[in-house]
């Protein structure tokens, strides 16, 4: 694939809640299948959102084409049904899948993802790492593999808790599968991409989640500013704006040549709508500098009008394939 000049195979996306990152695991994987990529999207936390992004039925376990990308590249979905999981972990490594449909009946898998969520995580990892590393007559059936991942907040326990599986299991199938899949999460095959918002707390939880990531040894992709405002004022306008130095008085001559009602309370109202404009617009500028200051390769994503659907997914693709051909790794 021309998009894919790094070793990135796996892109882990992951965010604060309600900062899109569904979205954003949704457009990079159509910018990661263009020119003829077959890409893998992977949902982990059950809620559809795949779904309903590209307009299709629920999505089963069962990888499905929703979407063709630009060069005829194919996008594929895969929402991880935990139990369903766990039945092929069963069968592929002690051929008990036929014990795994009984203890399912008797509500005993259930039972155990409950009392044990670590074990969860570690069958989505699991699957993932299966995706990633996948062959057909030799060939790795996807180019890439992404995953709409839990937010930030517990995205480091999330790829860590296989590792700490591995520990407890001194040999064995467990062991085995689980250094497998820390080989796959900390190698240059993956990259954990997080996106944020030009706001206080989701840039302050993506500078956290770095840090944790790093100190676990899981490797940081870019950062994905998404939903970026442009100002409506001129650039040379906006500090003047912000300082308050903008008047209704400022205004009245310009809203009078237009020949547009509303006199001084018209002027007056749309002067302080700027000032505020401006000082957002300055705040957000600050939170860049922070962004800045994480040192990862950045994008942005524009802030799009109405309903998010496929066309707005196709959109964004086009900015991060922009990104990805930069030769950064997301």
């Amino acid at each position: 694939m021309s998009t894919l000049p790094s070793p990135v195979r796996c892109h882990v996306v992951s965010g604060k809640g309600g900062t899109g990152k569904t979205t954003v695991a949704a457009a990079l994987a159509l910018a990661l299948a263009a020119d003829g990529g077959q890409v893998l999207l992977v949902e982990t936390e059950g809620r559809q959102g795949i779904a309903q992004l590209f307009d299709t039925p629920p999505l089963p376990y069962e990888e499905r084409r929703v979407a063709v990308a630009r060069g005829g590249g194919e996008v594929k979905a895969l929402a991880i049904d935990v139990e369903e999981a766990l039945l092929e972990y069963l069968e592929m490594f002690y051929n008990l899948r036929r014990a795994g449909r009984a203890l399912r009946k008797m509500g005993a898998i259930d039972f155990a993802t409950t009392i044990a969520p670590g074990l969860r995580d570690v069958l989505l990892t699991g699957k993932i790492k299966e995706a990633v590393t996948r062959r057909k007559d030799g060939r790795l059936v996807y180019d890439a593999v992404v995953v709409d991942a839990p937010p930030t907040g517990r995205i480091t326990r999330f790829l860590g808790v296989t590792g700490e599986m591995a520990g407890l299991a001194r040999s064995g199938p467990i062991k085995t599968q689980s250094d497998g899949v820390m080989a796959v999460l900390k190698s240059p095959q993956t990259a954990v991409h997080l996106v944020t918002l030009l706001e206080d707390m989701p840039v302050q939880e993506t500078a956290d989640a770095i840090a944790d990531l790093t100190a676990t040894g899981l490797p940081v992709g870019s950062v994905v500013v998404n939903m970026a405002t442009e100002p409506v004022l001129p650039v040379d306008a906006l500090p003047a704006a912000a300082a308050g130095r903008l008047t209704g008085a400022d205004l009245a001559p310009a809203l009078a040549a237009a020949h547009l009602p509303g006199g001084d309370a018209l002027a007056d109202a749309l002067a302080a709508e700027a000032v505020e404009h401006a000082r957002r617009f300055a705040a957000q500028d600050a939170l860049r500098g922070q962004v800045a200051a994480l040192v990862r390769p950045t994008v942005e994503l524009p802030m799009l009008t109405g309903p998010i659907d496929l066309s707005c997914l196709y959109e964004l693709a086009e900015r991060l394939e922009e990104h990805l051909t930069a030769g950064v790794a997301a």
